[in-house]
């Protein structure tokens, strides 16, 4: 199943949320395939007033890449069928002027528990998380001994998303999660190690390795590393 430009990493027990204006295609459209599962689909307006249409926005699992589907337990299902199944009991009653609140209440007790399901995926794929850590510092090693910084700035959390293959939202987390810092905090972090190492191991002038850095301005390379490092790139290095 392709969503966007990526492929589900499709599976029994996978969980896959869409949102509006998203579209989902098969690959191969030539062979007879019919999909079997359960699905929930409600208009939006369904929210409105109520609390969940204040924080749908905070469930970052409606922006991720198709290979980045929750997988479900045996247990996790059953708990996802028999929300649907309370879901299901409340449109066949009569509509009255608890309906909407009843329902909305439910599709976020529903996204709530998968919430916590993709906290768990993200603790049962440590392993593979871990070798995406590796991966990212590779990344920004790469990039920070390369040209790319001089001619194009610094590597944003998009692009490194990017270049591992993953959304923007879901690899955030995923680095949040495993080393304790944004993956924004985590560049910066590379950032001041490489100019640490500049400083420290070359004559080059303090501009020279802020424009090397992908700074646009010394002056902004200056104040950036006093903030983190407490000390102007010149006194690191008289210190040092």
């Amino acid at each position: 199943m392709k969503y966007g430009r990526q492929y589900y990493d499709y599976q029994e027990g996978t969980l896959v949320f869409i949102s509006p204006g998203q579209v989902i295609d098969v690959q191969n459209k030539i062979d007879y395939y019919q999909p079997m599962g359960h699905g929930l689909v409600f208009h939006p307006d369904i929210l409105l007033g109520t609390s969940l249409g204040k924080s749908i926005a905070e469930y970052n699992f409606f922006s991720y890449n198709t290979s980045e589907a929750l997988h479900l337990s045996v247990k996790e299902r059953q708990l996802v069928l028999d929300l649907f199944a309370k879901i299901d009991v409340e449109l066949q009653q009569p509509v009255d002027k608890h309906s909407k609140r009843v329902i909305a209440s439910s599709i976020e007790l529903l996204l709530n528990y998968c919430d916590r399901f993709y906290d768990r995926q993200f603790i049962t794929r440590e392993t593979v998380n871990k070798g995406v850590i590796e991966k990212f510092e590779e990344l920004l090693n790469n990039y920070f001994a390369s040209e790319q910084p001089y001619t194009i700035g610094f590597p944003s959390v998009a692009y490194c998303a990017d270049q591992l293959h993953f959304s923007a939202k879901y690899f955030g987390d995923m680095i949040k999660k495993e080393t304790g810092k944004t993956a924004q905090e985590y560049i910066q972090y590379k950032i001041i190690e490489v100019a640490k190492n500049k400083i420290y191991g070359s004559t080059k002038t303090v501009t020279e390795i802020a424009y090397e850095l992908g700074f646009k301005y010394p002056q902004h390379f200056n104040r950036f590393f006093k903030q983190r490092v407490g000390l102007t790139p010149n006194e690191f290095r008289t210190l040092n």
